[in-house]
């Protein structure tokens, strides 16, 4: 009997598009022996919807329609299943759409990768791909994220968050600050996107006003650091889970200017629908050995500081003047959950997504191991009435 797979992707994010292209991509490699694909649209507006042209690529060229031959719907549990509920469903319409066994998320970026996908699974009981609520949110916000490997020994650079009300209030003050603080040139980014959206690097005072304005568009948050003039990106992913997890081969993205750019991971220069898979780069990345082994082991350690699970892809800075490696950010469900950097060892991408799977079952079984509730009479003798509500209506004091 085959696994009833819900994949989950849109999101209300700037990284909706990203997140279509991953998943439909992810879809193509899927093993259809052995699970049932459910399409689960989640439009902008963060209505969900299924239907038969959701995993085709080509009907997303024109949305509206395709939503208007689509049908909205809600997850809901009902006894030991989570159901797929039709919200239009009328006199000829039947309500029941499917029952799902798994979920499997592909979204990117803020209201979707940041935990509140995962946290909206988590709530209904439904075993899910990828990371948890913490995991999540931690690997989303830049700053949160730097604190946690800053105290594992993971290198990072410095760096620091400003708001938008005091920029509003005194742009000078942060400027005089960030002077003070790190100089030119700089990067500022927003604290919780990915894809490079917003990324700006300034050095001077004019180009940091136009950084700040762009990546306040964003989020409330930014994240100012120092940038690294003589730079050297190289990317690795990680599968498994906190308990046991390895690394996959290097790679190094060749750019179109100083930083990778979100056009540089996505369309490769060109309107391409292969994901991150079209980005130009070397791999294995061409870095001497003890730099790959030392950047393979940190991604490991980085993995599981937070406590992945399923696939990362951690990005990492080599200062060539310095000679200092430093940990740029993870990236929880990267664009093309980074097949082609396992590949080349000899890992396919349908056995990686089913290696996926089989780590969210597994945590499946641990978590249903766990007791979080337990038979109580604590009610029983609470009485909510009159004015002063339960401490002044003589029943039990809570």
């Amino acid at each position: 009997m085959k696994i009833n797979l819900a994949l989950m992707f849109g999101g209300k994010s700037v990284e909706h598009e990203i997140s279509i292209i991953s998943a439909l991509q992810a879809a193509q490699s899927l093993d259809t022996e052995k699970y049932n694909v459910i399409y689960i649209y989640i439009a902008k507006d963060g209505q969900m919807y299924c239907g038969d042209s959701l995993g085709n690529i080509e009907e997303y060229k024109d949305i509206k329609r395709l939503l208007e031959k689509s049908w909205p719907v809600a997850l809901a549990r009902h006894g030991e299943r989570v159901e797929i509920i039709r919200l239009d469903a009328g006199l000829f319409k039947k309500a029941f759409v499917n029952y799902i066994d798994v979920a499997f998320p592909i979204v990117h970026g803020t209201n979707a990768e940041d935990g509140t996908v995962a946290g909206y699974l988590n709530m209904l009981g439904v075993p899910y791909v990828g990371c948890d609520v913490l995991s999540s949110a931690l690997g989303m916000d830049k700053y949160a994220m730097k604190a946690i490997f800053k105290d594992c020994g993971i290198p990072v650079l410095d760096s620091k968050v400003y708001y938008s009300d005091e920029y509003d209030e005194n742009p000078g003050l942060v400027f005089l600050d960030i002077e003070k603080n790190f100089g030119f040139p700089v990067i500022v980014k927003p604290v919780n996107l990915g894809s490079s959206v917003g990324i700006s690097k300034a050095d001077s005072k004019a180009k940091l006003d136009d950084a700040l304005s762009e990546a306040f568009k964003y989020s409330k948050k930014v994240l100012v650091e120092r940038a690294i003039t003589n730079l050297t990106e190289v990317n690795c992913s990680v599968l498994g889970d906190d308990r046991s997890a390895e690394a996959s081969v290097c790679e190094r993205p060749v750019t179109s200017d100083e930083r990778l750019s979100c056009s540089d991971k996505y369309l490769g220069g060109s309107k391409s629908s292969k994901g991150m898979a079209s980005t130009r780069r070397v791999i294995p990345a061409d870095i001497s050995a003890e730099n790959t082994h030392y950047i393979q082991e940190l991604a490991v350690k980085a993995f599981k500081a937070l406590g992945c699970c399923g696939v990362a892809r951690i990005d990492f800075m080599i200062d060539n003047d310095a000679n200092k490696i430093y940990l740029n950010e993870i990236n929880t469900i990267p664009g093309s959950l980074s097949f082609y950097l396992w590949e080349p060892k000899g890992v396919k991408y349908k056995e990686l997504l089913d290696r996926m799977i089989k780590l969210a079952l597994k945590r499946e079984r641990e978590r249903s191991s766990i007791t979080y509730a337990f038979d109580t009479n604590v009610l029983s003798g609470v009485k909510l009435g009159g004015t002063k509500g339960a401490k002044g209506s003589g029943g039990a004091k809570i």
